[in-house]
């Protein structure tokens, strides 16, 4: 593919956006063609001069105008770059256009949500014409759902081929959510009037996958109590095992939350279960949304150092039990952009030995292997663990 440019952020006016941007100021090989991207000139000026201040190559970072209400300026930017990187959401309300776009000019797609059904209606309403156009549309690059995801492959790896495996996630974590994270994990509780169905993951002839549920459980391996945890990062493990036969012929998934004390993991499950019901009430949602920080603001540079996760993983296949651990600093952000970064670095630099497959894909199905290399070298830490 020849274009101009090998990756364009859309959104580098927002946080996330911006801290993307600034990943790859510093980390970006020199050849690297790259642009950022939004609907105002000025504040991507304004963005651009501090990635000029930080890094004195970046001078040569273009600046698009584009915008979600201008779907020629989409084409435009899109025709442009081989990777469209984009953090601009809710995506539920933002992110179609977008995809449309790349689809249309046949450029690669990732993107920072953690939204199921947004996800759900890529794969129901994009992922025929992205496959017959070989374009690929890769969602869930950040902490939504990357350690979930190549964790679980990293695991998978680790244990005997050809075998059935029962898989187990256990995350703690610690941060402090922006404003536009926040407003899309109220919208991702909502499922939109016009969802469009689509059938679970089907791994083939011979082949099972199934997402558990999970139970509350004390686990004293883990010295914490268990919770389910019903966030798109279940869905996605369970996808990728289906699209890769690694995970052998009969493979199980079950998502958890960890916290040492019990009460506190009750209250926080009626908490959001609550939440969840009273945000589909219109007039309550939009006072929600009212209440949450703005989009554009997120935690402070002290808090982004205070904040790590740590995603245990229990798997089991051929009698063989193992543990083994993804962990990493500020979840939501330090390493959310650092996994973005990475990502969209992977589909425009390692092209020719990624798996030559196009259509809504996972992390693990799209570039597996060669971006979990790329993450451990970025720093984060993907490790079996001792006994």
């Amino acid at each position: 593919m020849s274009r101009e440019l090998d990756i364009v952020v859309f959104g580098a006016t927002g946080f996330t956006g911006g801290l993307t941007a600034h990943y790859l100021a510093k980390h970006a090989p020199p050849e690297l063609r790259w642009g950022i991207a939004g609907r105002s000139a000025a504040k991507l000026e304004a963005v651009k001069a501090k990635l000029v201040a930080a890094e004195p190559r970046c001078a040569e970072v273009a600046v698009i105008e584009a915008s979600v209400d201008d779907p020629a300026s989409l084409e435009r930017m899109t025709a442009r770059t081989q990777v469209l990187l984009t953090t601009v959401g809710p995506f539920i309300d933002y992110g179609e256009p977008v995809v449309r776009a790349c689809i249309a000019q046949g450029t690669d797609y990732l993107d920072s949500t953690g939204e199921p059904y947004f996800v759900q209606q890529l794969i129901g309403r994009y992922g025929a014409e992205a496959r017959s156009r070989n374009v690929r549309l890769v969602s869930a690059c950040g902490f939504d759902s990357i350690p979930a995801d190549l964790g679980a492959l990293f695991t998978v790896l680790a244990l005997p081929a050809g075998q059935p495996i029962k898989l187990s996630g256990f995350l703690s974590l610690e941060g402090v959510f922006s404003g536009g994270t926040e407003r899309s994990a109220l919208k991702a509780m909502v499922p939109p009037k016009d969802l469009v169905p689509v059938p679970p993951p089907s791994a083939g002839p011979g082949r099972t996958v199934k997402l558990e549920l999970g139970k509350l459980q004390k686990r004293t391996d883990l010295g914490a109590w268990a919770a389910p945890m019903p966030t798109i990062d279940g869905p996605i493990v369970v996808r990728s095992a289906a699209g890769l036969d690694r995970y052998g012929p009969d493979f199980r998934y079950a998502h958890h939350v960890l916290n040492k004390s019990l009460a506190a993991l009750l209250l926080g499950g009626m908490f959001f279960g609550m939440l969840a019901l009273l945000v589909r009430i219109p007039p309550l949602r939009a006072l929600f949304l009212k209440l949450v920080k703005p989009s554009g603001v997120g935690p402070s540079e002290e808090q982004m150092r205070k904040g790590w996760f740590k995603l245990r993983f229990v798997g089991e296949a051929g009698g063989q039990t193992i543990h083994t651990e993804v962990a990493g600093g500020d979840p939501g952000y330090g390493e959310t952009s650092k996994m973005l970064a990475e990502s969209a670095l992977c589909l425009a630099l390692d092209r020719a030995i990624l798996p030559a497959r196009a259509g809504v894909l996972t992390t693990a199905e799209a570039m597996g292997e060669r971006l979990l290399e790329r993450l451990q070298r970025a720093g984060l830490s993907f490790r079996v663990l001792p006994g």
